[in-house]
């Protein structure tokens, strides 16, 4: 059985704790077995990359590393940080909702 995480792609995310607190981005990929995610912008890392028939140069590129899900919270309309919640809608479907504005996410 999945996973079920309160985190998807295309959320729009706040890191709360580590070396990033405070920074802001959108969640461009999500790891259901790791837990983690990756953030546009968030989590710099300079990796080395050797030459290869793609990449005939090589070299040094900066690429976004993954960070642990418990490390960030959902942004909502409003600009806040929330917990993410489900519930039905009125046709039935399962849609998730931020608990401090009780407010539907996209």
């Amino acid at each position: 059985m999945e996973k079920r995480l309160k985190i998807k792609s295309g959320d729009t995310v706040k890191v709360i704790s580590g070396g990033n607190r405070g920074k802001q981005g959108s969640v461009l990929s999500v790891d259901r077995k790791t837990d983690r995610v990756v953030i546009e912008g968030v989590n710099i890392i300079t990796k080395h990359v050797k030459p290869s028939a793609s990449n005939p140069q090589g070299g040094v590129v900066k690429v976004e590393a993954a960070i642990h899900i418990s490390n960030v919270m959902v942004v909502d309309s409003s600009g806040k940080t929330t917990r993410v919640g489900r519930r039905r809608n009125d046709a039935g479907k399962l849609t998730r909702y931020s608990k401090k504005t009780n407010e539907d996410l996209k």
